[in-house]
């Protein structure tokens, strides 16, 4: 099975961002080769309108990152996504409603 979602968004998410260069690759010795994914890179010479696009890459980066762990359950990625968007009021990060660990037991008999 190839899983190649979450490569594919940072791959774009990258390029949009003004990353110098972008890469979508096989991922090599990872799970046989059957993964996709996501790389970038940045020239860094200095400039103001520089600095703004790797601010608003690395808020981004980081802010996925963490949004995904979220979902995953993390509650210290739940805690910091509600941190992340007090800092910045224009992040907008979806958050899960989790369900209780007992909500199975009402539903399959044991």
């Amino acid at each position: 099975m190839i899983c190649a979602d979450m490569s594919v968004q940072n791959f774009v998410g990258t390029a949009i961002r003004g990353a110098t260069w972008v890469a979508l690759h096989n991922g090599g010795g990872t799970g046989w080769g059957e993964v996709i994914n996501g790389g970038y890179g940045f020239v860094l010479t200095g400039t103001a309108e520089e600095r703004e696009r790797i601010t608003n890459f690395m808020l981004w980066d980081v802010a996925n990152g963490v949004g995904r762990r979220n979902w995953a359950g993390g509650k210290n990625a739940s805690l910091y996504s509600k941190y992340l968007m007090s800092q910045f009021p224009g992040l907008k990060l979806t958050t899960p409603n989790l369900a209780e660990d007992t909500l199975l037991d009402s539903i399959v008999p044991k």
